[in-house]
């Protein structure tokens, strides 16, 4: 007994409740001084306590997991599997799950039981150097498996790519500040402007800069990022340059941007066809894995979703097949139509095909509270060009002359153009507006008044936020 107290404070557990942005959160850190920060059998009953009050007061809960998972020499626990069969913490965490929010931090090395905790988390934010695999060396080794070395095992530069991690910071603080600020989102407007009184209602973005953000070439690229800012209030005074949204994996699904963000006060959700960063803004199985996730998670706490639509479709070929897309696309499609959640689409540029209909909710009209167009938007079952293409394959082909048919292509081209503009879709109903790209805040902050703003405390939904 005097060697574990010596040894092994806290059976490496520190927890409580503390405030984050003036609100009652609860925090449990893992002791890597510790025993490598393992999880032994008391400290596993000091989370689960934590995780109990979490639960019955409807706490955000931060988790700093870094550590080397199970302790199979633990001293003072039960007989036989040592506690670790009996034990009720990962089945308490995954509880919480679309019930509050849960963050982990991993810094260092995070391990087995550790990382499984982790994972169960709506965000893990990483700092760099930092690792997160399911099994440690150690027990790799006692598999039989080999010997491998710590910084082998889940690198986080790999997990941001493949969607496991959802930020990598440069250090603890940096993990700490977007923690805060990830957790922000998810309190009501008045508690965040008594302790965030940088936070402004207004942005500074003038209609000048919405008319110039989308070029008059329809086949260039734009920064859809821009839009978002200029969508999102501004801050008085940006502490470390930070922008006005928080975006969430940002390196994995790259072709739709997914962040958090505020519009008058009001926290939002935000999906963005992303045609500068990825595939011309077409949704790949990755893109679709994430935003599905990332509507679940504004589902789990009653934040509604602004999608910014610019998209070609879905990333088609037999590389894209063979990536699971039937599931992983389908996936974006019933998030998207189960969510309770209004969701306010604003088309930018392009909406073709399937593509664009899941970034609405599964239909343009049927499944948004409104679907607006900006002057630029241009609709269609598929992209123009290769509609003619497919639909005036034979046509074309029956023109001898090469200008002539390039002659009659552009043409084609041309018509198709007028018949999917925007204000021919206004026209037929198939969207509800043609507005002026300054006036898409208005239309998104009226649309969403009077909804109850969602908070920490207004989860409940109990499907879990993270798949």
């Amino acid at each position: 007994m005097e060697d574990l107290i010596d040894r092994t404070p806290a059976d490496g557990m520190v927890c409580g409740l503390g405030e984050v942005n003036g609100l009652r959160t609860c925090v449990a850190s893992y002791d890597y001084t510790v025993l490598a920060g393992t999880q032994g059998y008391w400290n596993h009953k000091k989370l689960d306590r934590l995780v109990a009050i979490a639960e019955q007061s409807r706490l955000p809960l931060v988790l700093f997991a870094e550590g080397g998972g199970g302790r199979p020499g633990d001293d003072d626990a039960l007989p036989v599997s040592g506690g670790t069969l009996v034990c009720s913490s990962f089945r308490a965490m995954a509880r919480l799950s679309a019930l509050v929010p849960l963050v982990a931090i991993v810094s260092g090395r995070c391990f087995a039981g550790n990382a499984a905790l982790a994972g169960c988390c709506d965000v893990i934010i990483a700092v760099r150097g930092a690792n997160l695999a399911m099994a440690g060396p150690a027990m790799i080794e006692g598999g039989g498996l080999g010997i491998v070395a710590p910084s082998a095992l889940g690198p986080v530069t790999t997990l941001e790519q493949i969607g496991v991690v959802d930020v990598v910071v440069e250090n603890d603080a940096d993990a700490v500040e977007f923690a805060r600020r990830y957790l922000s989102f998810f309190q009501t407007p008045m508690i965040l402007n008594k302790v965030n009184e940088d936070v402004l209602l207004t942005s500074s973005a003038t209609a000048e800069d919405f008319q110039k953000m989308i070029p008059a070439n329809r086949r260039r690229v734009f920064d859809v990022r821009r839009i978002i800012a200029a969508l999102c209030d501004d801050y008085a005074s940006k502490k470390n340059n930070n922008l006005n949204y928080l975006e969430l994996r940002p390196a994995f699904g790259k072709s739709i941007v997914t962040a958090l963000g505020r519009i008058e006060g009001r926290s939002v959700g935000i999906i963005a066809s992303d045609s500068q960063s990825h595939l011309g803004g077409a949704i790949d199985s990755d893109s679709a894995d994430s935003c599905a996730r990332f509507i679940t998670l504004c589902d789990a706490f009653a934040l509604p979703i602004v999608s910014l639509i610019d998209c070609p479709g879905f990333n088609v070929g037999e590389t894209s097949e063979l990536s699971g897309a039937v599931r992983r696309m389908s996936a974006l499609f019933l998030a998207g139509a189960t969510a309770s959640v209004p969701i306010a689409a604003v088309v930018l540029r392009r909406a073709y095909g399937l593509g664009a209909m899941a970034m609405a909710g599964g239909a343009h009209q049927h499944g948004t509270l409104f679907t607006a167009t900006w002057p630029s938007g241009e609709f269609g079952g598929m992209g123009l060009e290769g509609a003619v293409r497919l639909a005036y394959k034979k046509q074309l082909a029956a023109i001898e002359d090469e200008k002539e048919r390039t002659v009659m292509f552009e043409t084609m081209v041309t018509m198709a153009k007028e018949h999917g503009s925007a204000l021919n879709n206004a026209m037929k109903f198939e969207v509800d507006a043609v507005i002026d790209p300054a006036q898409t805040r208005e239309w998104i902050a009226r649309a969403f008044a009077g909804l109850p703003h969602g908070s920490s405390r207004a989860g409940g939904k109990r499907r879990p936020s993270v798949l």
